[in-house]
């Protein structure tokens, strides 16, 4: 069989959907040798993503969420034989009859739409449309299918669960070496607090800042720093001014956008990490830090609880002062540190992308062939 996955978001985007798709391509070529693969990227990306016999790459000149991607597509799938193509990012070519899968990592678009572009918006806009035409729908989390179920009115039957997982690069690392470091690279302290994200209010930083000014000024947790990375985002700006209000400018450092080595290493390195998201379809940096023996925060929403299990602590994500517990906690308790790294090195364990490979690749014989996919992924 012939299969397509449309890769172009990479090439735009290698975090997110982008790693998303690396790493399922990634697996795929290690899993099969005996389909065929045409991985489309965008026109600029000239290296192939997969260097595979059955791996072939192809461009799609059709540019990512825009008004012409779509009758582009129908233009340009025509020429390829394929039995079915793959989107991993929400939207199928809603103009083709060929036969398309999509992975619908999150319906945050739904729930915080004042936190959208124009140009996103008018994109996801086309979210009803594209879970119809789909002929299965492939998602990371229960709490996701149960959203998309509730949301968009899709049946059980046409949505898998597949997980996803930490890359196997994530893992221990000397601790008081990548520290030292970690401070000679990025002019950090050695004793920090680790958030991983775009740099937006969305992402809770806002909360975040707020429960770390409160370490600060009533449990006078002052030797301990808070380090961010992320590109910037949507409405940064607001980050920013939150941290000079709060004062916060000499103990809060953003470290931008960094290489996979230097994020593991950070991971490592940080005394906790922290994910304070109001809403995550999955929520892959709590995975990657345990998978690194580092003892996580999270927020108690969404598929965050499904991902963490009991091997990380939980806050509301609306109450900063209870974030701030969660963390003084992991901060000051020994015990409970080696405890939760313990936890949730194991738990870590649990989640594989060769498992997830595997379930996805079931998921395109069964559509390729015309036959039900089992509701048991995941």
């Amino acid at each position: 069989m012939r299969f397509g996955i449309d890769a172009r978001l990479t090439y735009h985007q290698r975090a997110g959907i982008g790693r998303y798709t690396l790493f399922l391509l990634d697996e795929l070529a290690k899993l099969d040798q005996e389909n065929r693969y045409t991985i489309f990227q965008h026109r600029r990306d000239q290296e192939a993503l997969i260097s595979a016999p059955n791996f072939q790459r192809k461009t799609l000149y059709a540019p990512v969420h825009s008004p012409l991607e779509q009758p582009m597509l129908l233009a340009e799938l025509f020429f390829h034989s394929l039995d079915l193509i793959h989107c991993t990012d929400f939207i199928p070519p809603l103009y083709s009859s060929l036969p398309s899968i999509i992975t619908v990592h999150d319906l945050a678009f739904l729930r915080w739409p004042h936190f959208l572009t124009k140009d996103h918006a008018t994109y996801y806009s086309q979210i009803d449309r594209g879970v119809r035409h789909a002929r299965h729908i492939i998602v990371p989390s229960h709490s996701t299918k149960n959203d998309v179920i509730a949301q968009l009115g899709v049946p059980e039957n046409k949505i898998s669960v597949i997980y996803e997982a930490a890359a196997s690069l994530y893992r221990p690392l000397p601790i008081e070496e990548t520290r030292a470091a970690m401070a000679s690279r990025f002019g950090i302290p050695t004793n920090y607090i680790f958030f991983i994200s775009t740099i937006e209010p969305r992402k809770n930083i806002g909360g975040l800042l707020q429960a770390f000014h409160h370490l600060r000024t009533k449990y006078n947790l002052t030797d301990t720093a808070l380090v961010l990375a992320g590109k910037q985002g949507w409405l940064y700006e607001e980050v920013y001014e939150t941290v000079e209000k709060l004062g916060l400018q000499d103990s809060t450092f953003f470290v931008g956008r960094v290489s996979d080595e230097e994020l593991h290493q950070l991971y490592v390195g940080a005394r906790c990490h922290v994910h304070p998201a109001f809403y995550e379809g999955f929520g892959l940096p709590p995975l990657e830090a345990m998978a690194c023996g580092t003892p996580t925060v999270v927020s108690n929403t969404s598929s965050l609880p499904e991902v963490v299990g009991d091997a990380a602590l939980m806050f509301d994500p609306n109450d900063w002062e209870e974030m701030a517990v969660a963390i003084r906690r992991l901060l000051t308790d020994e015990e409970l540190h080696a405890e939760m790294s313990e936890k949730g090195l194991r738990r870590a364990a649990t989640f594989s992308w060769s498992r997830a490979a595997a379930e996805t690749l079931q998921v395109y014989q069964r559509v390729a062939q015309g036959q039900p996919v089992p509701v048991a992924a995941g």
